[in-house]
């Protein structure tokens, strides 16, 4: 069982940062890849980012590329998502989800993930 716990959301102004972070519980995070998904209002979840469990691969969805990165740190059990010049099409709850393989391929669709968390709120006003 892995528990996750997101933070960091907030309400922003349109071009700047912020700075998502994830940590899991149990002592067998470098297990998962991990996800950043997000729901906006209205609108159904849909994927940002994804890790391999070293880390050694991500993937990001297109509306995305080039302002977020997504990053771990296995020794402190926690994923990041770096948010740079934040969108208020970026408005949304923001989930971390772990998927339990070795594979490098990062999975996009949500039944493959394993593990969610609560969420946290970014809020990006214009």
């Amino acid at each position: 069982q892995v528990q996750l716990v997101e933070s960091g959301g907030g309400l922003v102004q349109a071009g700047v940062s912020l700075r998502l972070s994830c940590v899991a519980s149990g002592r067998t995070f470098s297990s998962y890849a991990m996800g950043w998904f997000r729901q906006g209002p209205g609108k159904e979840r849909e994927f940002v980012a994804g890790i391999s469990w070293g880390g050694s691969t991500t993937y990001y969805t297109d509306s995305v590329k080039g302002r977020f990165t997504i990053s771990r740190i296995n020794a402190k059990n926690t994923v990041y998502l770096t948010m740079n010049s934040l969108k208020p099409e970026d408005t949304a709850d923001y989930y971390c989800a772990a998927r339990r393989t070795r594979l490098t391929t990062i999975a996009t669709i949500d039944n493959e993930y394993d593990y969610w968390g609560q969420g946290t709120q970014v809020t990006v006003s214009s």
